[in-house]
């Protein structure tokens, strides 16, 4: 029985390491679910436990308000995540998933072996 979309989201967002983050609309397309990035708000909202501070709008933008986004920034901050005025360094911690989704169209086991852009390791 193939997953379902919400279970895919998910899955794709407990897939996102720490010191990384990732757009709803980047989430939704790796989901298979393209243009769906309210969907992956409501999900977020709905399913318990899962690493929501780590999912920003695109370009790195934090989108909620008040003292949600102070506590998303500080749970960003601490796991080592730098902005770049109010919005995430999207070139140093934006998740890619492209890389870590194999031909299959599913999450592979590299998609754990995340290195940071900056790191001395990539070329």
């Amino acid at each position: 029985m193939p997953e379902d979309k919400r279970a895919r989201v998910a899955r794709c967002i407990r897939a996102l390491p720490a010191g990384t983050v990732s757009s709803y609309g980047a989430l939704a397309k790796a989901a298979g679910w393209p243009g769906a990035a309210r969907q992956v708000v409501r999900i977020l909202q709905q399913v318990p436990g899962l690493p929501w501070h780590r999912v920003v709008g695109s370009g790195g933008a934090i989108k909620l308000r008040g003292e949600d986004a102070a506590e998303q920034k500080f749970r960003l901050r601490m796991e080592g995540v730098t902005f770049r005025g109010a919005r995430v360094d999207m070139k140093r911690h934006e998740f890619h998933f492209d890389r870590a989704i194999g031909s299959s169209g599913h999450l592979s086991s590299s998609a754990f072996d995340f290195r940071l852009p900056d790191d001395p390791m990539v070329r």
